[in-house]
């Protein structure tokens, strides 16, 4: 079985190593929500921070800004082999015939030739100008095998390093290796102490798939992780911030970890997660929250009560969220 292993770098960043022997800088930065701050925020992390991945989406409606501003960090001397760029194919586009035309736009929009990671970002298609939520008949059937076979093709053309998935269930990522000719090189979801999303994370070491932490800051309010009282004290334990602590914790739990940020200085921050480690015991602390919730859990984009065909979170999810029954003895 595949491991990913740290591989040494220099002291602003490490890396892990994919299955395909590519490598992904060990932390990115992130940027759903960087809105109008999207072109300066990936400059800045790149050139005056020292970031290496960049992770953006279709869906955010900012690849042409940071396109900008990968542009403008190269212009300043940094080598485009250096960088580490993900982009994400979005629910209206999960068909075969648009995987191509909607992966050029992307890379015409980021202005590059090719990508490092290019991943489906929800595994279920939706009609074109889908409402939120969406109404009957907007989630449509999803060809998972021919979109991940033009997801392939990309590969073999050297327009993509790296192909994965975003959000998938246990379910859907045994399907998607048992038809896939080319595995998924990663897997990205949420995670934070809040959220450990272990099922997923032990599926994808099963096979040898890497994991990337989106929202490991926690994220719409849901859970005030950079205030949790735990998180605190380990943090003023360790005179680092609460934001160092919860990338660290990502870290050393062997995923990479995209933190989101506008901010030049929290940037800096939360990248500063090198050098360090979060003792065992500590460790151990924060990896014992009991309350156990995801952020971002596709509610308003996929479920609708009454039509479907997707009725609850739940039913979004394969059930897979849902704790066993304790039988008493």
């Amino acid at each position: 079985m595949h491991r990913a292993t740290f591989v040494p770098a220099n002291d602003k960043m490490e890396y892990f190593k994919l299955m395909s022997d590519h490598t992904i800088p060990c932390v990115g930065l992130g940027t759903w929500k960087s809105g109008s701050q999207a072109r300066y925020s990936v400059e800045s992390a790149i050139v005056e921070a020292g970031y290496r991945h960049i992770d953006t989406a279709w869906a955010y409606d900012i690849e042409e800004a940071v396109g900008d501003g990968i542009k403008a960090a190269i212009h300043a001397g940094v080598e485009r082999t250096d960088l580490f760029v993900t982009s994400k194919l979005w629910c209206t586009d999960l068909t075969p015939e648009r995987v191509r035309p909607t992966f050029e736009n992307t890379l015409k929009k980021l202005q590059l030739d090719y990508l490092d990671l290019y991943l489906i970002h929800w595994p279920f298609r939706l009609k074109e100008g889908a409402s939120m939520p969406p109404k009957a008949g907007d989630v449509l059937e999803f060809d998972m095998k021919g979109v991940w076979r033009e997801m392939e093709r990309l590969v073999a053309d050297g327009l993509v390093r790296d192909i994965g998935i975003s959000n998938f269930t246990v379910a859907k990522l045994t399907k998607l290796v048992t038809l896939a000719l080319v595995k998924p090189s990663v897997c990205q979801m949420e995670m934070h102490p809040g959220w450990r999303n272990e099922k997923m994370l032990n599926a994808c070491r099963e096979h040898g798939i890497h994991a990337t932490a989106y929202s490991p800051l926690g994220s719409g309010g849901k859970i005030d992780l950079l205030n949790d009282p735990v998180v605190v004290k380990v943090a003023k334990k360790l005179k680092k911030t609460p934001a160092q602590i919860l990338v660290r914790w990502a870290l050393q739990r062997g995923t990479s970890v995209i933190p989101k940020s506008s901010n030049p200085d929290r940037i800096k921050e939360n990248i500063q997660v090198f050098g360090w480690e979060i003792p065992q015991e500590d460790f151990d602390s924060l990896s014992a929250f009991k309350e156990q919730k995801r952020i971002i859990d596709g509610e308003n984009l996929f479920v609708n009560k009454t039509e479907g065909p997707f009725k609850s979170v739940e039913e979004l999810w394969d059930f897979e969220d849902i704790p066993p029954l304790k039988i008493a003895p």
